[in-house]
């Protein structure tokens, strides 16, 4: 007969429930510590407990104008030569001068020197640009309204990106009109009637026969 070994299972001893209870209590201090060394106490009324600063869109305007006038009085391509290149093909024109911010519309810098028509009470006022193609015709912002975004939009820079909202986006466009209502003021657009003007400009190309441009900077020469 074989002799039959006997095993007898021993049973582990678990943690009792004191034990475990003071395990629990370890790590809801650690825990606690944790969150107290990572947390940043702002003290009331500081610019960090205000959060972000609101929009100001007339701070932007009088900001960012200034910057536009720049970009413009750098890039601006002389009419006669942008008229030569947008006869040719003003696809490969716009491409060329002009910048866009949704890849279907773009907008130009241009430069000219003409004759003011008369300034009407509303809407663009006819301007005479020697060296252009007789049917190619200008017409001036000159206010007292200023529409579009063609300042705002002729860097191709500014874009609803750089916003938190498209209200936002809209404001920055017109502040930056408002800015150059105060430039229109100081050479007295309304009696520019007959009078020759050199223009800094932009304008988004549609109709390639017909310029509607808003104008970033004006000097009266007779």
């Amino acid at each position: 007969m074989s002799a039959a070994t006997t095993h007898t299972a021993v049973k582990r001893k678990g943690l009792n429930p004191a034990g475990k209870r003071w395990i629990w209590i370890g790590v809801a201090v650690v825990l606690l510590l944790a969150m107290f060394f990572s947390t940043k106490i702002v003290p009331a009324g500081s610019g960090a407990a205000q959060g972000p600063a609101a929009f100001n869109a007339a701070d932007y305007g009088k900001q960012q104008f200034p910057k536009q006038q720049a970009f413009i009085d750098k890039n601006a391509v002389d009419a006669a030569t942008l008229a030569a290149a947008i006869q040719a093909d003003p696809a490969a024109a716009s491409q060329k001068y002009g910048k866009t911010t949704d890849g279907a519309t773009y907008v130009i810098a241009v430069k000219f020197t003409g004759v003011v028509g008369k300034v009407p009470a509303d809407g663009y006022t006819p301007i005479t640009v020697p060296g252009l193609p007789p049917a190619t015709k200008v017409g001036l912002q000159l206010g007292p309204a200023i529409n579009g975004t063609d300042l705002r939009d002729v860097t191709g820079d500014i874009t609803l990106n750089n916003f938190q909202n498209q209200i936002q986006f809209q404001d920055a466009g017109s502040a930056i009109n408002d800015q150059l209502k105060t430039e229109l003021n100081s050479v007295n657009a309304p009696s520019l009637t007959g009078k020759t003007i050199q223009v800094y400009g932009a304008f988004t190309l549609i109709n390639p026969q017909q310029w509607n441009v808003t104008p970033s900077r004006i000097t009266v020469e007779r």
